[in-house]
């Protein structure tokens, strides 16, 4: 079946065309930007639901740039009813595990400050660096969906490897 960029999403292939191909792009997207705390799967399958509430006025080219806004939008909306919330969900389960209580906090204090790190990085950075090396895809696609050149992704997954390098002691990626 080809690709018709004037086809009517409202047709339930079209849409479970668009839905096969961007579900993943579009969840993995709000993750490495905000985080799981925010529930991108959930913010992710509300963006496919306002594709299909407005089916009629989004044409099949334009699908994928409307997931990504209206996902984007849905996470931001998200962030600021949670700031009165998050106060309130700090509390963590109890782990019970047999390594030593050392091997523990020194991994704990390397994932803590990993975090810190990819935290402080600029979010072209952190984006681009986490959609290439944890989601392995590859520059190109990354381009495509945050809109810029290839040899911009390249340059911003560059300079988050440095700082990552920089900042962590044996900080190796394959």
């Amino acid at each position: 079946m080809s690709k018709n960029l004037s086809e009517n999403i409202c047709e339930e292939a079209a849409f479970e065309r668009v839905y096969k191909k961007y579900s993943d792009d579009v969840h993995n997207f709000l993750y490495y930007k905000y985080g799981s705390e925010y529930n991108p799967r959930d913010k992710a399958q509300e963006a496919f639901i306002k594709l299909w509430d407005n089916c009629k006025q989004v044409t099949f080219a334009k699908a994928k740039s409307f997931l990504f806004t209206v996902a984007n939008n849905l996470m931001l909306n998200e962030i600021k009813h949670q700031k009165v919330v998050l106060n309130y969900q700090k509390n963590k389960p109890t782990h019970y595990t047999n390594e030593t209580p050392e091997f523990i906090m020194e991994q704990e204090q390397y994932l803590e400050k990993y975090k810190n790190v990819l935290a402080s990085l600029k979010e072209e950075q952190r984006v681009a660096f986490l959609l290439n090396k944890v989601e392995g895809k590859k520059h190109s696609e990354i381009a495509d969906m945050l809109g810029v050149t290839q040899k911009v992704v390249e340059y911003r997954i560059y300079a988050a490897f440095n700082i990552l390098k920089k900042e962590l002691e044996n900080f190796k990626i394959k």
